[in-house]
């Protein structure tokens, strides 16, 4: 029984449809974790004057993978986004600098400790 090409073609856009419900739940999820980040960012701003590189990187890379889900749901691409693709790598941010903390200092690792 060879399946006509029609028929696959009907499995294939009823798969895709699938996918695109599993991602349209997905897209909400990233989306108010995208919200309460901003909302993290902002007041980390007001404390310390400066945003944090770590929220940076990590807004930017949920950013752009809620990019790939619009372009994979409007048909624009065929790839699959995270986990079937890669997490996307952060861009170098565009805008405020990053605060900075400067690292701690550490004892001699050889010494012995004093009682």
């Amino acid at each position: 029984m060879n399946e006509s090409p029609n028929q696959a073609r009907r499995e294939s856009i009823i798969l895709r449809v699938l996918w695109m419900l599993v991602f349209l739940l997905v897209w909400q999820v990233a989306q108010t974790l995208l919200g309460g980040l901003v909302l993290v960012q902002l007041i980390y701003r007001l404390i310390y004057g400066a945003p944090s590189a770590s929220l940076m990187n990590f807004g930017d890379s949920l950013s752009q993978f809620l990019a790939q889900i619009g372009r994979f749901g409007t048909f624009h691409t065929d790839q699959k986004p995270w986990p079937f693709a890669d997490w996307p790598a952060p861009r170098a941010p565009e805008g405020e600098a990053a605060h900075s903390v400067p690292s701690a200092a550490h004892p001699a690792r050889d010494e012995e400790p004093k009682l």
